[in-house]
């Protein structure tokens, strides 16, 4: 690991574009091999890790990290292995590379075939989420791809160890430790954004002002969310105690996550109802309320629930991405006007619907522009393992695919390969032109 901080970064990116080429060669069988190898390699690692971990929460501490990257930031023995088991799910996964998708004769002889290849060398620039790591590394093996790492500095010590049982699980499956590269400092942020020529994606996971500061600074495609401003919204025809049970476990399961709902949606005829029981529930996880008008009354109004000092929302609020327990809340007249806040402030993230109602709920999932479009269920199920992914890369909030979490389809192109036998175009065109024959062969 000491020779990689020495090495000037285009050594480091031609050394990883050069183990991708040997990786893309292997087998599925020999890739699943490898990715067991890296497991029992962090398994083996765990007590390092761990430590190393504690070494970068304490530091958070005396720095006053922000609460929600202190979340993120934290490796415990049970989180650990929970993403070892991440890492064991992804070689499960049927691999992308190789898969042919079309296959097609244009004429005797002469046969077209799309083929599923490795993007080459990904570049992940992370905030605070060391078992990101894992998860990308995974991917990145099981795909064919090179990943050059750059994690946060507050999370140094825990994506060190890491990256060495991985590279050591890597070397002792008889390949080249290359293809997993880690980047320490921050002037290599900047300067990995230039390497055009040999970085294929970059992947930012983090802030908003950080997402946007990267696909402002280069020339390689960007793959990722800027904000996580996801809802909830109540409709009239709401199973109560289920919706507080959503709206829950959409809040207050890990805050810091960016599928957590940040504001809460209740249509008028149900907010006198529903409000009450869902704040009591919120209250009880230690959620601070911020309302509008209308759902400050309707909580104040209800004294056993302490609601007299619910903090006013103002406009920021519904455009926040707290990433902590805060919760906005605004009652609204309609579905439609549930509809139109979304389009208004969300972040095309998740957005989930609570109702009875199968006519809401089509209209709400149809109408609403976001990744992920739930009924009925916590907007936190948008993630690359629940999904049966494996494991994910991250979250694109993008319209051009891959959108949602991104796992191992988001890190494969195509190529196309034309097999002939002297063929030349000239027999195809002019005024005694050969048709094609186009006719599609099995897969």
């Amino acid at each position: 690991m000491t020779t990689q901080t020495i090495l000037p970064l285009t050594t480091i990116a031609q050394q990883t574009q050069q183990a991708a080429r040997q990786l893309a060669q292997l087998s599925e069988t020999d890739k699943n091999a490898l990715i067991e190898s890296v497991a029992q390699s962090l398994e083996a690692a765990t007590d390092e890790i761990i430590t190393a971990n504690q070494q970068d929460l304490t530091t958070a501490l005396a720095n006053n990290l922000a609460k929600p990257l202190y979340g993120r930031l934290k490796l415990d023995s049970v989180k650990l292995k929970a993403a070892i088991q991440g890492v064991r799910s992804v070689a499960m996964l049927p691999d992308p590379t190789g898969q042919v998708t079309l296959h097609r004769q244009l004429d005797t002889g002469l046969v077209l075939k799309r083929i599923g290849v490795p993007l080459g060398v990904l570049g992940i620039i992370f905030e605070s989420r060391p078992d990101a790591v894992m998860q990308i590394s995974a991917l990145a093996l099981k795909s064919g791809n090179g990943v050059i790492l750059k994690g946060g500095r507050e999370a140094i010590h825990s994506c060190t160890a890491l990256v060495k049982a991985i590279r050591q699980g890597i070397t002792e499956a008889g390949c080249d430790p290359n293809v997993v590269q880690l980047l320490t400092t921050r002037e290599e942020t900047n300067a990995l954004l230039a390497l055009d020529k040999y970085v294929d994606l970059i992947i930012p996971r983090g802030s908003n002002a950080f997402v946007q500061y990267v696909q402002n600074n280069t020339r390689i495609p960007v793959l990722g969310h800027a904000d996580g401003i996801c809802h909830l919204y109540i409709d009239e025809a709401a199973d109560i105690e289920q919706s507080t049970r959503i709206a829950v476990d959409s809040k207050a399961n890990y805050p810091s996550a960016c599928n957590a709902i940040e504001t809460l949606l209740v249509h008028q005829d149900i907010a006198e109802k529903a409000l009450p029981a869902i704040a009591q529930a919120l209250q009880a996880e230690s959620v601070a309320l911020r309302g509008d008008e209308k759902s400050q009354q309707i909580l104040s109004n209800t004294p056993h629930l302490n609601m007299l000092n619910i903090e006013a929302a103002t406009e920021e609020d519904w455009a926040t991405e707290y990433s902590d327990l805060i919760l906005a809340i605004r009652v609204v007249d309609s579905l439609a006007a549930a509809i139109d806040h979304i389009s208004e402030y969300g972040s095309r993230h998740t957005e989930a619907i609570a109702t009875t109602n199968p006519s809401a709920a089509e209209t709400f999932l149809s109408q609403v522009d976001a990744a992920n479009v739930y009924h009925n269920c916590s907007t936190r199920f948008a993630d690359g393992f629940r999904y049966g992914f494996g494991a994910e890369v991250g979250i694109s909030t993008q319209k051009m695919p891959p959108r949602g979490p991104v796992g191992l389809e988001g890190l494969v192109t195509y190529k196309y390969q034309l097999i002939g036998d002297g063929h030349i175009v000239s027999t195809y065109s002019g005024e005694n032109a050969k048709p094609f024959t186009h006719s599609d062969l099995p897969l």
